[in-house]
């Protein structure tokens, strides 16, 4: 018995640390050209299936788009045509800097290996990197540093969720998921917080599942206001383990509160045209409104104005506010910043800050769910449709 469970646990880790996900960088971006040169440790390069060269510290090479094609010139000299270009590390800790030549954009450091071929006459650039070191350069471009090690843990385990949750989103265009926020801001390896690095470590294949076991949706923004949100209220659509709440972890923070001034006659226009609700109708509910609990709708529910298309229209920072007339504008005070559903960001690092562990802030933020690993679970669920078999 020692020995099977010895002998499962070494698949499981086997099965983990070789984890790899493919992320399109740079993927809203038309580039033709672009140098890569090694950041840390030794690469060896392939043109499909050809070894051409071995790349150490700092060396580099340039690739281009030509027509269906890319073409590569090692260390400035000649160009070879291929449909792929294959850039993997032979050492551990390896990185590469990517620097656009043609359009130029900010360089970017990342680990591990590079895919790079033409889609579209442009570049597809398929960063093929370790789940751990995607996660961390994930949660330093979307959170930043200087933050408790709990805080860094629970978006850990939300972001490999989601990771997991989406990894076919862009499976029509040769990789999982992309650089951009609409899946997750992955802007670069991680550079500045070895805390994370740590974060990312201790919860190793660690997901949020529901009720029923499935891998739940994410959902954070910067700060709820005091209140979390329906999800119902910015999508149309409940979610079983999303409910609004009262939130006082955020209440004094950075991004609770905030101000907005607009113009009497922009506001009474857009009302008009868009709802064909006017001063005529409704008074001076028009410019008042109290929203002291989270709302769906302005002013009622029977007259269709969504809170949602108020703060696309006027770019405002939340859907939580209230409005009073102060001579020729409408005054916005309002609270929190982003749609308000799920995990507030802000609320949780003041969680942490009060040592209250990762597992029960996911669990304060998202209702009946539990914090599992991954893996053995899926390792488990092959063990038994193979007995049933």
């Amino acid at each position: 018995m020692r020995n099977c469970l010895l002998i499962f646990f070494f698949l499981i880790g086997s099965f983990v640390s070789a984890q790899q996900v493919r992320i399109g960088v740079f993927h809203s971006k038309k580039i033709s050209q672009i140098t890569l040169q090694v950041s840390s440790g030794e690469y060896r390069v392939f043109g499909d299936t050809t070894f051409l060269k071995t790349l150490h510290a700092e060396e580099s090479m340039s690739v281009k788009t030509i027509i269906n094609d890319v073409s590569i010139s090692v260390d400035g000299v000649g160009f070879w045509k291929f449909a792929k270009i294959f850039i993997v590390p032979s050492k551990n800790n390896s990185s590469l800097k990517y620097t656009t030549t043609h359009p130029v954009y900010k360089a970017r450091i990342y680990d591990d290996g590079v895919e790079l071929s033409t889609a579209k006459s442009k570049l597809k650039i398929v960063n093929i990197v370790d789940m751990e070191d995607y996660l961390s350069g994930v949660i330093e471009s979307e959170g930043g540093g200087g933050k408790h090690l709990d805080y860094y843990k629970v978006q850990a385990v939300m972001s490999r969720t989601y990771a997991l949750k989406n990894e076919k989103r862009h499976r029509k265009e040769g990789f999982q998921l992309c650089d951009g926020v609409h899946c997750q801001a992955y802007h670069k390896k991680l550079t500045h917080t070895p805390k994370i690095r740590q974060a990312v470590k201790e919860t190793k294949g660690e997901v949020l599942v529901d009720a029923r076991n499935k891998l739940v949706t994410s959902f954070f923004s910067a700060n709820c206001g005091g209140q979390t949100n329906d999800a119902s209220y910015v999508w149309n659509t409940s979610v079983s383990y999303i409910e609004s709440f009262i939130d006082t972890f955020c209440i004094h923070t950075r991004q609770s509160t905030w101000t907005k001034k607009i113009s009497k006659n922009a506001w009474k226009n857009f009302l008009k045209k868009q709802y064909n609700v006017t001063e005529e109708q409704v008074g001076k509910l028009l410019y008042n409104f109290d929203q002291e609990q989270r709302k769906a709708f302005y002013i009622h529910p029977s007259l269709g104005v969504p809170l949602r298309d108020l703060r696309k229209k006027f770019k405002l920072k939340s859907i939580f506010f209230s409005t009073h007339l102060e001579g020729e504008f409408v005054v916005l005070n309002g609270r929190g910043f982003g749609h308000g559903v799920g995990l507030c960001q802000e609320g949780a690092m003041n969680m942490a800050k009060n040592h209250i562990s990762y597992d029960r802030i996911a669990r304060f933020y998202f209702k009946d769910v539990r914090v599992i690993d991954y893996y053995k679970e899926l390792y488990f669920k092959q063990e038994f449709r193979a007995l049933e078999h």
